[in-house]
């Protein structure tokens, strides 16, 4: 197939048009999908050739201004909204249990939710804020629907898992599994602990890839550095300044970094879902629409620590994921 070669600029659109034929017929759950975001972006350009598109969020009336945007530019598109509240594993279990109920498969999982960089906080469930809702809960969020999504495979098909990183992971120490399960308050600092969550995302789409044996192709990515709905609330403002991409105003710093645009920003979620190149090289990761593996910090591409993540991981749950 002939693809047009990917860079920094290129568009969520541009991937989407790309690869046009890949998403025809696809049911993809993205979560995350509130307005001003890449997450609804990606499912924008997605529902124009998608046969559906189920978007995500923990408030129902947010979701259903995303759905009317999206219904207003494509009118034809078939979205189905769904309350998701990835810090909570109660909340997670409802929401899974309603897909599981869906009469469709899954093609594609993108975990693109985010919490919000701010103070110590824990949830319902004891865990720290940002590791629930970044890793821990996308993870079981991946187990309960790993049926769905097999069931989606077909001899040339082969279901895929998207994990939206980021390349601020290189910046932290790589996970830190103690904290995990004893969340510690008084070492708590947002901006690293947002580092080890996007080292979460990497080691677990290789381990994912891993231990599915080619029946699920896991995938992450550096969306790129982009002035979205998450960095703009003031409670994050202070991470992002404290990571040097906010200035002391709390607006962008463009000499330090190259910004991308929300457009630009989704390009490379489409990709890892859809691209058909990918297909021999589960547990890459990716950074402007291309495979970039060389740019993964040793703490999170280690294989030992992608293994040890998940035994963690399970342990938190209190059960076990297998296949």
């Amino acid at each position: 197939m002939s693809v047009p070669a990917f860079t920094f600029t290129t568009t969520a659109q541009e991937v989407a048009t790309a690869f046009t034929q890949e998403i025809q017929g696809k049911n993809v759950l993205i979560t995350g999908t509130s307005l001003n975001g890449i997450g609804f972006e990606a499912a924008r350009v997605i529902a124009k050739h998608a046969n559906l598109v189920i978007i995500t969020g923990y408030n129902d009336q947010r979701l259903k201004l995303s759905e009317e945007a999206i219904k207003k530019e494509i009118p034809a598109a078939n979205i189905r909204r769904l309350i998701l509240d990835l810090s909570s594993f109660a909340g997670v279990r409802k929401a899974a249990a309603e897909v599981i109920a869906y009469s469709e498969p899954i093609h594609v999982l993108i975990h693109n939710a985010a919490a919000t960089l701010g103070p110590f906080k824990l949830t319902v469930d004891g865990l720290e804020s940002q590791i629930a809702t970044d890793h821990v809960g996308p993870f079981l969020f991946t187990k309960l629907l790993t049926p769905k999504l097999l069931a989606s495979a077909t001899g040339s098909y082969t279901p895929r898992v998207v994990f939206v990183a980021s390349g601020a992971h290189a910046f932290g120490p790589g996970v830190d599994f103690t904290a995990i399960e004893k969340p510690n308050p008084e070492t708590y600092n947002a901006a690293v602990v947002y580092f080890q969550a996007k080292s979460a995302n990497i080691l677990t789409a290789i381990e994912l890839s891993k231990r599915s044996k080619g029946a699920i192709n896991a995938y992450s990515l550096h969306p790129g550095v982009i002035l979205t709905n998450l960095n703009q609330k003031e409670e994050g403002i202070p991470a992002g300044q404290a990571m040097g991409i906010l200035g002391p105003d709390g607006l962008p710093d463009k000499e330090k970094f190259q910004w991308k645009t929300i457009p630009q920003g989704a390009a490379t979620t489409v990709a890892a879902a859809f691209d058909p190149r990918l297909d021999d090289k589960p547990g890459a990761y990716l950074n402007d629409s291309t495979i970039a593996n060389e740019s993964v910090a040793p703490h999170s591409s280690d294989p030992a620590n992608a293994e040890k993540l998940w035994t963690v991981t399970e342990k938190v749950l209190g059960e076990t994921f297998t296949f």
